[in-house]
């Protein structure tokens, strides 16, 4: 199969950032892909909390979650939605919240990222996602057509045990939608990605947020696509709006894990 990571700049609101989108996963379908990856945070970035909360969307009666279901359907192909940030009923704080989108348009799974990004990295901001969203508690997986899909966003990939419970529940391809800070980009991101895929095992999507946003925030890029065996196959770089692509050969899977069975020798239970 042919995956496709995309990599933009969300703006501040989801009207402007769907007619970024939408061209965008119009043309990695006609490089033919199958499976294509939006990033975190990927209907928008608010300029502040309260500008967050106006226009974050209600997941039952989402005009952006419809619009990208019905890009799927179009284009027939299963669709990532990184993340997107709904408002919960009743609830004081919104979920930031993934989506496997079938080829009928069809929402298969939703993922909450379970992991709060609540960091002081040195770029002048105070990153406290706690105080805007109530995280997630629950392992998800997709089981497609080509192969089953862990779920997973931005920074649960500092988590590895994450990862290696989606391993052990059966994942072929983990999707890390993101939108990493600049400052932690430069010195993190290809590290991280590379290692969760030779833990693993697995390929590992990562779509990716590029540019300055509303808020002031600057995000890294380097949408990438990482080989079971550790190796960058594919690094969108900084590119302004595109996607990267390749085609994931899935024996590889079984290849990288005979080879070195390190999820067989795992003992937890020591530890």
């Amino acid at each position: 199969m042919r995956a496709a990571v995309l990599q933009y700049q969300a703006n501040g609101t989801a009207a402007e950032t769907l007619k970024i989108i939408e061209p965008l996963i119009a043309d990695a379908a006609a490089d033919g892909a199958d499976f294509i990856c939006l990033p975190e945070c990927a209907s928008f970035i608010a300029a502040n909390r309260k500008r967050l909360f106006e226009i974050a969307e209600d997941e039952a009666n989402s005009p952006t979650l419809d619009k990208l279901c019905a890009f799927a359907q179009h284009h027939a192909v299963y669709l990532n939605i990184g993340s997107v940030l709904m408002r919960q009923p009743g609830a004081e704080k919104c979920v930031n919240r993934g989506y496997i989108v079938t080829p009928e348009g069809k929402c298969a799974v939703h993922y909450d990222k379970i992991h709060m990004f609540s960091a002081d990295v040195g770029d002048g901001k105070s990153y406290r996602e706690e105080k805007h969203f109530h995280p997630g508690n629950k392992l998800v997986l997709y089981d497609a057509p080509f192969g089953k899909i862990g779920l997973s966003i931005c920074y649960d990939v500092r988590f590895s045990y994450l990862y290696h419970k989606l391993a052990h529940k059966g994942a072929d391809i983990i999707t890390v939608p993101a939108a990493f800070t600049r400052v932690t980009g430069q010195a993190h991101w290809h590290t991280l990605l590379r290692a969760r895929a030779i833990e693993t095992g697995c390929f590992i999507l990562a779509s990716a947020q590029y540019g300055i946003h509303a808020d002031g925030r600057k995000t890294y890029g380097h949408a990438l696509i990482v080989n079971p065996w550790g190796e960058v196959i594919a690094d969108a770089g900084t590119m302004a709006a595109g996607f990267v692509s390749a085609d994931l050969n899935l024996q590889e899977i079984s290849a990288a894990r005979q080879a070195v069975p390190s999820l067989q020798h795992q003992r937890a239970e020591h530890i």
